[in-house]
């Protein structure tokens, strides 16, 4: 093969190569959850949308900026509470930047990356030993949720730039273990003295429940008793009418002793008589 020839092939070979450089080079892809920030010779001049898209091989370039939801956990971070407990604590932050945000994210800090390490890493530790600062050891625990909601306050204050804080959560507060061992022992002591106070109200309780039965079978016997005077006092009265009814029928009627005698008298003579006595119910008058 000539010189010539050879030329033309290596020229054919070059050509071919820069041709599928600039195809390639002119072609580009977003996926979702992505933006893509469009340089041209380094400058900002468009945001790509997610698919398929083209620009200018050698002129224009595109950085690809996520703007999905990224998650980071800052492990073992230490703060004292107002009454002066260290404690150990797990803090995990979500947090994305928002479409319109990629060619700020972009102009300011490159990459998302940079963004956390810049902002969230430095803001994260400072506000959770502001935050936890302002509370006790127990209501810190006890309150935790408002805690949680005062230092996704405080984060979101202060991360300043193009990223929304999503939401920030406590994952755990660890204290030192003489100070939940004094915990433990204070509410073992609380649970002892609430324990005492039910049993003394259950004991409250149950003597008056004796005092109103007591009361009851008393009242019981009192009207038991009432009542069986009253029947004792009408019986009296109805007694006592009947004897004066009888004082007034033999005052009337003198004969009425005999006559009442005659009609329970048997019939029968008695067997003995007292000298001088008379036959029962035979009067023998005196003629004159």
């Amino acid at each position: 093969m000539s010189s010539k020839a050879r030329l033309s092939l290596l020229f054919l070979f070059l050509v071919l190569i820069v041709g599928g450089s600039v195809i390639s080079g002119s072609f580009y892809t977003i996926d979702q959850g992505e933006r893509g920030v469009i340089l041209r010779y380094g400058k900002v001049v468009d945001i790509a949308e997610p698919g398929l898209g083209f620009k200018l091989p050698f002129i224009e370039d595109v950085k690809i900026v996520s703007t999905q939801i990224h998650a980071v956990t800052y492990k073992g971070l230490q703060a004292y509470s107002q009454d002066q407990q260290p404690a150990t604590m797990n803090v995990s932050v979500n947090y994305h930047v928002t479409d319109g945000d990629a060619a700020a994210l972009y102009t300011q800090f490159g990459t998302v990356e940079n963004l956390e390490s810049r902002i969230i890493d430095k803001q994260v530790p400072t506000q959770m030993e502001n935050v936890f600062g302002q509370y006790t050891a127990i209501s810190a625990v006890q309150d935790r949720n408002k805690l949680v909601a005062d230092l996704t306050a405080a984060i979101k204050n202060k991360v300043v730039g193009p990223v929304i804080i999503d939401s920030v959560q406590i994952e755990n507060i660890d204290f030192s273990a003489a100070y939940e061992q004094s915990v433990e022992t204070r509410m073992q002591a609380q649970i002892a003295i609430e324990t005492r106070q039910q049993e003394y109200k259950t004991s409250q309780i149950n003597a008056q429940i004796q005092v109103t039965n007591a009361q009851a079978q008393a009242d019981s016997q009192l009207a038991k008793a009432k009542a069986n005077a009253e029947a004792t006092r009408i019986q009296g009265d109805a007694d006592a009418a009947a004897i004066l009814a009888k004082s007034k029928a033999l005052q009337t009627n003198p004969s009425l002793v005999a006559l009442t005698a005659a009609e329970k008298w048997n019939g029968q003579l008695p067997t003995t008589m007292i000298p001088g006595s008379t036959v029962p119910f035979i009067t023998v008058g005196n003629d004159k």
